[in-house]
């Protein structure tokens, strides 16, 4: 028998979880250990609230959680309710699937202002996050301004220009859903240091922004670059930039929203009085190489809420070697050192697709049984040496049953039109439980 510690249950965690069942069978005892009381991660957090469609992937993973090899230990933080060198005595391998939950700094002037958020916690709070709950953002002021040409960038324009009949059939929270529908915000500025050949923009999202009711998007005709070049770029890329143009070509139709694409313009520093009112960006140009380099020009953009969405990082776990540079842990393939693994997120960084952590997490998995053949025994003790551990420190994990009781009565609680109404408050999540 083998015993396997997975840290993360979100796609990262699931996928190196059914790749390692799929490799030992019974052979195997695996636990997804996750510091929220709730599991899918970045699924039910990251995953914007109107794109139902994409949620559904959970399905797969509760056939992982519920197919007697897995489970599901919910309310463990590791690197406070038990270190890595505690999972180390217990399981024979020790895989980090935590994501990239931090937002990277901007590192500029007046970042630190009220009304200059990330997006992990700007998304974090539409999704129910319960570090992000009481986020607040401004939106009394007529003007945003969202750093960063990536699909989240599209997320937080998009749930910023939405009314509320647009929500319908999203797990939107109730509180976000409210204040957004009282937003003042009425012009949404997306800044981009390069141009729209080098956005990070898949085209199903791009194209969402010219269906929105109340709002209508704007590129200006002068930052696109001839049509005749769109031909080297990959086909997503190529639709992507037929959006924008079909953007700049359409006739203003007086939507009371308006989502500004601004290219070419790097950020340099926020001003205001106590509080964000203005962006001041310098206007680039693309250099032989195509990176962006400074012209000199400045000019400012109104925004009394700025969102930054230029990416994430990795937390750092005591004793796990770290890579600063990528915000992620320093791994070789995957590998951390022998029985430490990192997939996902943590290993590559914030890029890819949720179905990217997919192969991830099946390379990790054939490592793991190269060193541990199928049918060969470690003599560690695995789940239930853990749960000695957790009945020594008082503390109180959950597991996939409780995640179903919180599920049903998250489904019980939503509006009509809505899947569920997310509990967004560890003490609500326990107090159902009877924690």
């Amino acid at each position: 028998m083998r015993h396997f510690a997975v840290i993360g249950s979100g796609p990262a965690g699931f996928y190196t979880a059914e790749a390692l069942v799929k490799a030992y069978g019974d052979d195997a005892r695996i636990d997804l250990i996750d510091a929220l009381p709730v599991p899918y991660g970045l699924i039910r957090f990251g995953v914007a609230p109107d794109h139902q469609s994409i949620k559904a992937v959970s399905r797969r993973y509760d056939q992982v959680a519920e197919g007697g090899t897995v489970r599901f230990v919910g309310n463990l933080r590791v690197g406070r309710d038990v270190s890595v060198d505690d999972l180390f005595t217990l399981y024979d391998a020790v895989v980090l699937a935590i994501g990239a939950p931090h937002d990277r700094k901007l590192g500029i002037p007046g970042e630190d202002l009220a009304g200059v958020v990330g997006s992990a916690a700007f998304v974090g709070w539409y999704n129910g996050h319960p570090d992000f709950a009481d986020l607040d953002p401004p939106l009394d002021g007529e003007a945003a301004a969202i750093i960063g040409n990536g699909n989240v960038a599209l997320d937080v324009a998009r749930i910023l220009s939405k009314t509320r009949a647009e929500f319908a059939g999203s797990d939107i929270v109730a509180h976000a859903l409210d204040a957004l529908e009282r937003s003042a915000i009425r012009t949404i500025t997306i800044v981009g240091r390069r141009g729209p050949h080098q956005i990070a923009m898949t085209p199903k999202e791009l194209g969402e922004l010219g269906h929105l009711a109340e709002a209508e998007p704007e590129v200006a005709s002068e930052d696109l670059p001839p049509a005749d070049s769109d031909g080297t770029l990959e086909p997503g890329q190529r639709k992507s930039v037929a959006h924008l143009r079909e953007f700049a070509a359409h006739e203003d139709e007086h939507k009371p929203k308006h989502i500004v694409f601004d290219f070419f313009a790097r950020p340099v520093r926020i001003e205001g009085d106590g509080r964000a009112e203005r962006l001041v960006v310098e206007r680039t140009a693309l250099d032989a190489n195509g990176q962006s380099v400074g012209t000199g020009e400045e000019y400012s953009i109104p925004a009394s809420l700025v969102v930054s969405c230029i990416g994430y990082a990795t937390p750092r776990i005591a004793g796990v070697p770290y890579d600063e540079r990528g915000g992620k842990f320093a791994n070789d393939g995957g590998k951390i050192a022998d029985g430490l693994y990192a997939v996902g997120w943590a290993r590559r960084g914030p890029s890819g697709t949720i179905g990217t952590n997919r192969p991830d997490g099946y390379e990790v998995a054939e490592q793991i049984t190269g060193m541990m053949p199928v049918g060969s025994d470690g003599g560690k003790i695995g789940g239930p040496g853990l749960d000695g551990l957790i009945a020594e420190r008082g503390l109180k994990p959950t597991s996939f049953d409780d995640w179903r009781t919180i599920e049903q009565a998250e489904v019980a609680a939503a509006r009509p039109d809505a899947p569920r109404e997310k509990f967004v408050r560890h003490d609500d999540w326990l107090k159902l439980l009877g924690h």
